[in-house]
């Protein structure tokens, strides 16, 4: 349609409908920016942000002598303050197949009935992979070392199959600390890294980030797993666990962008070895039993044979269970308390202690008295020489 017939149906100039056409959109008005009151303002906030970057927004709005809404103040602070504050970025750490597991404890918050009419929050031992994000975790009696260590133990062996070539870990008591600005493993860390043979690496005091994959594990586990359960004993516990860990680790994780079992078999293979003799694990100890036939275990009593009371006996405890033996031959098998403070007692200990009680009493009677001869007193008047009628 030509310009002119355009103008007059529209009923407009014929250079109103040129500057028009000539357009990339439709015309439209448009009132002038007016400014903020902020403006005349950013001068001085220039000024302070050039020698105090990190100073909040709300002193900057004291020294200023602002008195309008702290919002419009606060959003032309955020867009001045990258300027003047250096940059301060997050390196992104690539992993490499079998190279690393994050290792953490984490403090479920939710009672978990333990025996005894006693409740707890055990610590769940952790561990994720760096290179697949397999995540696997079990309820441990306490943060200890036995116990630690002996959840490690039970992870890498029945759940991964492999030993990764550095665990990480921070600060733990149990693990190591650093002293001096270097990192110094415990005596029976550094033994059970060494039966591994993997290195273990010691994050620096106030760097959470170092181990974020566990951490984000933690955070999962909390919000995804806990919601809506309800746990009847630790070893429930447990068993819940491992039925939701591989339905877990069949998720998307967006960092690596597809589900953690899919790298799983790459991220095994790249690992070292089990070794070939198991470490010791658990408490160990030796004691020669006392007359009461108890020894103690992690705060609780067990019983143990009476007959071997006052001879050296040998206590084992793994996670499950609290085996005695004296010369090699097993004389207690309990299974292990979670509670504190308790004494468990194996019936037939007891039948035994009161027999063997009995007994030694019978043979603790005094001995019978020694019979002494009767000597007639006529004998001595014979000896002296004296008749009957001079002792009458």
């Amino acid at each position: 349609m030509p310009i002119k017939a355009i103008a007059r149906r529209l009923g407009v100039s014929r250079n109103a409908v040129r500057r028009a056409l000539a357009k990339d959109s439709p015309p439209r008005y448009q009132r002038p920016a007016k400014g903020s009151a902020v403006d005349s303002f950013e001068p001085a906030i220039r000024e302070l942000l050039r020698e105090y970057p990190t100073m909040p927004a709300t002193v900057i709005a004291q020294r200023v002598g602002w008195e309008r809404s702290i919002t419009v103040l606060k959003d032309r602070v955020r867009e001045l303050r990258p300027v003047y504050l250096p940059p301060d970025p997050a390196s992104r750490t690539t992993y490499v197949a079998g190279d690393r597991v994050q290792c953490d404890l984490w403090f479920p918050p939710v009672d978990i009935p333990l025996g005894f009419g006693q409740v707890g929050r055990p610590p769940v031992l952790v561990m994720a992979a760096g290179y697949s994000r397999m995540l696997f975790a079990t309820m441990i009696p306490s943060r200890q070392a036995p116990d630690l260590i002996a959840g490690h133990w039970l992870l890498l062996s029945e759940h991964l199959g492999a030993v990764p070539r550095e665990l990480v870990w921070d600060n733990e008591s149990a693990v190591g600390s650093w002293r001096a600005g270097k990192p110094k493993l415990t005596e029976d860390f550094d033994a059970f890294r060494g039966v591994l043979g993997c290195g273990v690496h010691q994050c620096r005091p106030g760097d959470p980030e170092a181990k974020g994959i566990v951490e984000r594990g933690n955070g999962y586990l909390e919000t995804s797993f806990l919601p809506g359960r309800t746990f009847t004993s630790p070893a429930d516990f447990n068993l819940q666990l491992s039925a939701w860990l591989p339905v877990a680790n069949t998720r998307i994780v967006r960092r690596i962008g597809c589900a953690p079992v899919t790298r799983w078999e790459a991220d095994k293979a790249a690992m070292l070895t089990l070794p070939p003799v198991p470490p010791a694990l658990g408490w160990r100890h030796q004691v020669r039993l006392p007359r009461d036939h108890y020894v103690r275990v992690d705060g609780n009593d067990y019983s143990v044979d009476p007959a071997t009371v006052g001879r050296k006996v040998q206590v084992v405890a793994d996670l499950a269970t609290v085996t005695v033996s004296c010369a090699g031959r097993v004389v207690a098998a309990h299974e292990r308390c979670w509670a504190r403070h308790q004494s468990i007692t194996d019936p037939a200990h007891h039948t035994g202690a009161l027999a063997l009680a009995a007994q030694a009493r019978k043979s603790t009677r005094g001995p019978e008295p020694d019979l002494v001869e009767e000597r007639n007193l006529s004998v001595y008047d014979t000896a002296f020489g004296i008749t009957g009628e001079e002792v009458a």
